[in-house]
């Protein structure tokens, strides 16, 4: 950074430790006492503005901005160009001051801050809600209901926080595009996350938005997991990994909430190592430990813009025209990505996806519904459909006060008085689960 006239660069090297000298003084004098060396709060207000604007137009990205250590690094020239160009002369504490008040603007997340996962912290949350009246709520991982948490932001510091969510990825919330959706991006011990704020002019209350922050898990899910979280027994997580390794088609089914994304994230371990995955998801959930995997995210359509939405169909033709060997779709909601995956799989692909039903006998309803309203397919060729092109079905949901497999069933090959039949292979109790008939490749030998 250069100076202006005879303030050289030199001038301008100052850390937060140390006072910004004035015009023409080569060196800090060896006492500041009694030195005017504070300045007025209008002309500190200004240099924090300036300063908070100039980091602004940099565009600096989420992690950096949850980053106070490399933020303040990236405050402190443009504070000390602010204060330069006023010729003024600072004290280190007021410099150091301004500093942490242009990190807490642009960092801005405010009471976010503490919840949201960072490099090396779990707050142990996955989900974050704001209401409309500044109640902070927040469920803990595995729990089934929100806690309310002893934090009581300001509507200042909450749209400061929305702003620092969303400047970085180029969205903001108003009057005009009153719901917005958003993620946040995985990144070194961060998950990433689903955002979901909705405008006060739509969720009347304080004046506060409505805020969803829906956190992922900032590594795999690995199977080892699931048994430590005691979803089911460990033969039986076995049995479903090494099951998914002999190509089971497989479909993933429960309520909100309950955990179908990461049972899925943990079966997908049964995948090759060597094998090409391309996942479909909206947004992007699923973490995978895996050397050869591409993800295609669906896009809504931007507010005002005639550039198309890009759904979960187009992904899954997409997807079918770049070679995979396995196909994931992350969650099957609508009837054409249901019959684009499907077909797919009729073909042969191995693939993994979720589908909220409560039974295996809704599943194949609750299918019927939505390719009969998107696709106009009857009831009956929805369910050739369902027995050509899945083999297993594994539901889960809420059982004794924690999310578990509620259920395995293989999907028979025939049809019996026009009905899909259903051959249960585990329910709880169950110490194991019994081998599939109908699917019995190699496997890729999940280790015991």
């Amino acid at each position: 950074m250069s100076g202006n006239g005879r303030w050289g660069a030199q001038n301008l090297t100052a850390s937060p430790g140390q006072p910004v000298l004035a015009p023409g003084t080569a060196t800090a004098p060896s006492s500041w006492a009694g030195m005017a060396l504070n300045i007025s709060e209008t002309e500190q207000d200004q240099i924090v503005v300036e300063a908070v604007e100039a980091l602004q137009r940099q565009g600096l990205p989420l992690m950096l901005l949850r980053d106070t250590a490399q933020l303040a690094a990236k405050a402190q020239p443009v504070v000390v160009s602010a204060i330069t160009r006023r010729g003024q002369v600072v004290s280190p504490a007021l410099q150091s001051a301004l500093i942490q008040r242009v990190v807490a603007q642009v960092g801005g997340l405010g009471f976010l801050n503490g919840l949201i996962p960072a490099k090396n912290f779990d707050p142990g949350y996955s989900e974050i809600a704001l209401t409309p009246d500044g109640g902070v709520w927040a469920l803990h991982k595995g729990a089934q209901d929100f806690d309310l948490l002893p934090l009581h932001p300001s509507t200042a510091e909450v749209w400061r926080a929305v702003e620092s969510l969303l400047a970085p990825l180029g969205r903001s919330v108003s009057e005009a595009t009153p719901s917005v959706d958003a993620k946040l991006p995985r990144s070194e011990g961060m998950g990433g996350a689903r955002v979901k704020i909705l405008h006060p002019l739509l969720t009347p209350g304080q004046g506060y938005p409505s805020i969803n922050v829906r956190l992922f898990e900032a590594r795999p899910v690995l199977p080892e997991q699931l048994v430590e979280w005691r979803v089911a027994p460990p033969a039986v997580i076995q049995s479903l990994v090494e099951t998914v390794s002999r190509q089971a088609r497989s479909l993933v089914i429960g309520g909100t909430g309950t955990g179908k994304t990461t049972i899925l994230s943990a079966l997908a371990s049964g995948i090759p190592k060597t094998a090409r995955v391309v996942k479909i998801e909206d947004p992007e959930e699923i973490w995978l430990d895996h050397p050869h995997v591409v993800t295609i995210e669906a896009r809504p359509a931007l507010p005002g813009s005639s550039v198309p939405a890009y759904t979960l169909k187009n992904g899954v033709d997409d997807a079918m025209r770049m070679s995979p060997r396995w196909l994931i779709l992350g969650e099957v909601r609508t009837g054409d990505a249901a019959m684009s995956l499907f077909r797919a799989q009729m073909s042969d692909h191995p693939g993994l996806s979720t589908f909220h039903a409560e039974s295996p006998e809704h599943s194949v309803f609750r299918m019927g519904v939505i390719m009969g309203a998107d696709v106009k397919v009857d009831l009956d060729t929805v369910k050739g459909i369902f027995v050509e092109a899945i083999d297993l079905v594994v539901q889960v949901g809420w059982l004794e006060g924690r999310r578990q497999v509620l259920g395995a069933w293989e999907v028979e090959r025939r049809m019996q008085d026009n009905q899909v039949r259903f051959r249960q292979l585990y329910r709880p109790g169950d110490a194991e689960m019994l081998p599939m008939h109908r699917r019995q490749k190699e496997s890729t030998g999940y280790p015991r």
